[in-house]
């Protein structure tokens, strides 16, 4: 099996569940991951906030071209968010716009979050876009910021999704 994790972590909390996964699916296969880096992003969290809410697109750095936006050749994409007023970040949304070739593909989409206000409506937005993209299944991993460093706690999460 062949993995692609692509994400966006502005305080590191989405990152180190990001390589979490990386070290649960390399016994499975190649994983490949990605970060995204926006050029035009936001340094106060309400401006953060707003763009999230708004569907705002980030343009993203040059070297993003080191992502892969035609996932064809992965059979898993793991796509990973803070959650930003109930919504996925301007990178994660410009991701989402480009990407291509994920017809009958399998996703995971995972989540960090503080309160847990808007993490439905987070998932649920990014879905419905990959449901748009052709993915036939996709399956949620939501960790709260307070058990981001709890690695027995997120790799259980993991197991639990069954990958």
């Amino acid at each position: 099996m062949k993995s692609l994790i692509v994400y966006y972590s502005y305080t590191g909390n989405t990152e180190q569940v990001a390589y979490r996964l990386v070290e649960m699916l390399k016994s499975r296969g190649e994983v490949v991951i990605r970060k995204l880096e926006p050029l035009d992003e936001a340094r106060n969290f309400f401006m953060q906030c707003l763009q999230a809410a708004s569907g705002r697109k980030a343009e993203l750095r040059s070297v993003v071209k080191r992502v892969s936006f035609n996932i064809s050749e992965y059979d898993l994409i793991c796509i990973g968010t803070p959650v930003w007023a109930f919504a996925p970040t301007p990178a994660i949304n410009a991701y989402l716009d480009r990407l291509t070739g994920a017809e009958g593909k399998k996703a995971v989409v995972f989540t960090t979050f503080g309160s847990g206000t808007g993490v439905g409506r987070c998932v649920n937005t990014i879905t419905k876009r990959l449901a748009n993209k052709g993915v036939t299944s996709v399956k949620k991993l939501n960790i709260q910021q307070d058990k981001v460093k709890d690695a027995a706690f997120i790799e259980k999460e993991i197991k639990g999704l069954g990958l």
